[in-house]
């Protein structure tokens, strides 16, 4: 799969999708284009903004990626796709708390409302690149962008 990375958010295809590549941008920037238009993306929004900063909390996130719905025109996603490469240090059994809950698949999708993947560096089979590019093919094969929420830049 070819791959492209791009700094700015462009409008969604005909599909509600954003183009296929890898779009970097902010968190400001995702919530202010994605978290407004309806309460539930609203309320979306706010749950994403809650996982970016339990993610950051551990010291240990190497990338933070979004997928599915919610960076989509979708006007009622259910929830929040994101996929986290953690630094290989990472130790699940050092967290607690809210932290602890979101590494935990099943624990994150009944208390944060999302669907939370995540890998160690090491892990990623073919390297960073091709494992974050490989969250843009959607179930039925065909593909979509997603973003990778990058620090704002001072």
């Amino acid at each position: 799969m070819a791959q492209t990375i791009e700094t700015s958010l462009p409008p969604p295809g005909k599909d509600g999708d954003l183009p296929p590549g890898i779009y970097r941008a902010t968190l400001e920037e995702t919530l202010r284009r994605f978290g407004k238009g309806s309460w539930q993306r609203v309320a979306v929004a706010q749950r994403l903004e809650r996982i970016y900063r339990v993610s950051v909390g551990t010291g240990q996130l190497a990338r933070f990626v979004v997928f599915g719905s919610f960076v989509s025109a979708k006007r009622e996603p259910a929830d929040v796709d994101v996929f986290l490469l953690m630094e290989n240090t990472f130790d699940m059994g050092q967290l607690t708390g809210e932290a602890r809950v979101l590494f935990d698949h099943a624990a994150a999708q009944a208390h944060f409302g999302a669907s939370v993947f995540w890998l160690r560096r090491l892990a990623a089979i073919g390297g960073e690149e091709q494992t974050i590019s490989g969250w843009q093919i959607k179930r039925d094969g065909t593909c979509r962008g997603i973003i990778e929420i990058v620090e704002e830049q001072t």
